[in-house]
């Protein structure tokens, strides 16, 4: 009787995985080939338009508010105060100008916007929102800005 050697059976660490890769690069040669023919049809540039600058001599103007430009003088005294650019007025012109203005305009779009430089003397410009208020003006908001010299 003839000893066979005994079979030693495969231990799980000794496997070696082996992946085939083949199908793998026939899939990345065939999107190679795909992205090199897309490649010239894409636009080269991007075309943007862009908007003309305004003129700066012409202001635009929101028909749905009125705005009071409040001007001042160097120590921040108010000198006038114009409508939508038409003016200026004084103060006891524009209660009447203000008046004449809003009461054209249905209650909705009564609001109006106050733009006084930041060195206005605070009392003087309460004193316009209290015009505004008066001519019925709802709402009323403030912009704060340093205006330019006209």
């Amino acid at each position: 009787m003839a000893i066979e050697p005994e079979e030693k059976p495969v231990q799980p660490s000794e496997a070696e995985p082996d992946i085939n890769v083949t199908p793998l690069i026939d899939v990345l040669l065939v999107l190679l080939i795909i992205f090199m023919v897309l490649t010239p049809i894409k636009p080269h540039k991007l075309e943007s338009k862009i908007p003309e600058r305004a003129k700066p001599e012409v202001e635009v103007v929101n028909p749905l508010v009125t705005v009071l430009s409040v001007q001042t003088d160097a120590r921040g005294r108010i000198t006038g105060v114009k409508i939508q650019n038409e003016g200026p007025f004084t103060l006891e012109e524009l209660s009447e100008r203000l008046t004449e203005a809003l009461s054209s305009l249905p209650s909705d779009r009564r609001t109006v916007f106050i733009r006084a430089a930041r060195n206005a003397i605070y009392g003087q410009v309460i004193q316009v929102i209290d015009i505004a208020k008066a001519a019925g003006a709802s709402p009323i908001g403030l912009q704060i800005d340093d205006l330019p010299e006209s």
